[in-house]
């Protein structure tokens, strides 16, 4: 919750396009993103803000500046289609000089117009991934001699993944004129290139040191938008860059999957908390604007509705054992398929987006300690004795108002209630309460003890 809070007075600002230090004045401008990191929502909002922007301004170009160990299908074809729209030129550039444009950002690199690279850098490793068994490769030094590529020998739903994103890249290849072959390669084999085996094979237009180094060879070079052509004229173009808002902070922040599963048991438990102990008002508060953070984040991601279910269902168990005695069969059941839940959670292997082990196990024995302690609170406050209602009035004493055919009246503390007794009793006698008979209570005559002779 707290890191949710950071963000939003981190990123408090509206978007807006921070100038160079370039002179003022010139013709054109030039929109400069930072994508960084694994692609997600966040990324997907990013980059559309600074397309828009940059088709506001009338920009010459659009710059996406990469460094990405990939990331989510999904966002990158939103990405994508973005740049594919784009009445502005986007150039997709691979920098700084250590950067990569593995697996989704060789999708974005293939759709862009100008595919750039800095001279220490690499880009591939196509291939889509997902939860399940992977297909076991052939042993070192030993060939496949199956006859069989990867998408034959693995399953169905592999073969399915491989040949979409072959036929993916291939018609983004095709589009831009780019090497389709290498880009079916990196999809199919995972293969990787560096930035000048990249030129080489032209899978990327140039390689430039740094970005006004791109500008510079860009100038004057014709590219195909989804306007028409268009000729860049680059040169001293003022440069824009476009700085990420408080909601693409919080995107970022509440889409990473660990944090959603921290903020959706935080939201569970402090609801439960707070039905269990009415009256405290803040874990109600923070446990309801934590699941409703979680379950917005986690409706961005790809999850594993199964193991979202297994999630509650543990969490169910946890409290249950609380309640019940299971002498701990629901609660070692209940910590099982918390664990499978979160292990199973979001349905990708993409580095970036995964639940890290040592959160669940964290996560799954924290839950245990936390029901534990509310099940011991539950049960010390089960064997207190009443403070309020009418079963505390067994023992009371009070004087009889009225009474006949065994059913009357009587003042008791200081109210008036419906009572029953023996005949004998008589207006005017002190009386004691024995039990509670539904509303009425059972009363008997008070005996006074007599003083003791000296």
């Amino acid at each position: 919750m707290g890191l949710v809070l950071l963000a939003l007075a981190a990123g408090g600002v509206q978007a807006q396009a921070v100038p160079s230090a370039a002179p003022t004045g010139q013709p054109g401008r030039v929109v400069l993103m930072d994508l960084d990191g694994a692609i997600g929502p966040a990324s997907v909002d990013y980059v559309r803000r600074g397309l828009k922007l940059a088709a506001a301004e009338n920009a010459r170009l659009a710059v996406i500046q990469i460094d990405t160990p990939g990331g989510l299908d999904a966002s990158m074809r939103s990405i994508i289609k973005h740049i594919l729209a784009s009445p502005v030129p986007v150039a997709a550039y691979v920098a700084p000089n250590g950067a990569r444009a593995a697996s989704a950002g060789t999708y974005i690199l293939y759709a862009s117009h100008i595919a750039a690279m800095a001279p220490a850098s690499n880009l591939g490793a196509a291939t889509p991934v997902a939860i399940g068994m992977p297909t076991p490769a052939a042993p070192a030094g030993k060939p496949d001699n199956s006859g069989k590529g990867p998408e034959q020998q693995g399953d169905a739903m592999t073969a399915k993944r491989l040949a979409d994103a072959s036929a993916y890249i291939r018609s983004l290849a095709q589009l831009r004129g780019r090497n389709a072959d290498w880009g079916e390669q990196a999809v199919r084999e995972s293969v990787s290139l560096s930035a000048q085996e990249a030129l080489q094979k032209n899978v990327i237009t140039l390689i430039a040191k740094d970005v006004p180094d791109l500008l510079k060879q860009v100038n004057g070079r014709e590219v195909r938008t989804a306007e028409g052509n268009v000729r860049l004229a680059t040169h001293n173009a003022e440069l824009l860059v476009v700085e990420a808002d408080w909601r693409s902070r919080l995107l970022s922040v509440i889409t990473e999957p660990s944090l959603a599963l921290i903020l959706l048991m935080v939201g569970v438990y402090g609801l439960l908390f707070e039905f269990s102990n009415p009256g405290f008002v803040l874990p109600g508060v923070v446990g309801a604007i934590s699941l409703m953070l979680a379950l917005f984040g986690l409706q961005m991601l790809p999850i594993n509705y199964a193991g979202l279910g297994l999630i509650l269902l543990g969490v169910a168990f946890l409290i249950a054992e609380s309640f019940l005695p299971t002498f701990g069969v629901l609660g070692v059941g209940g910590v099982a398929a918390f664990s499978i839940g979160a292990l199973l959670l979001i349905d990708n292997d993409v580095p970036g987006f995964g639940v890290p082990l040592w959160l669940i196990g964290m996560l799954a024995v924290g839950s245990a300690v936390f029901i534990l302690v509310i099940g011991s609170v539950a049960a010390r406050t089960r064997r207190r004795p009443a403070a309020v209602g009418v079963s505390t009035l067994v023992g009371a004493t009070g004087e009889l108002v009225e009474f006949a055919n065994g059913e009357g009246w009587a003042q008791i503390q200081g109210d008036y209630w419906k009572v029953r007794g023996a005949e004998g009793l008589r207006p005017g006698r002190r009386i004691r309460v024995t039990r509670v008979q539904g509303l009425a209570l059972q009363v008997a005559e008070e005996i006074q003890e007599s003083p003791a002779r000296a």
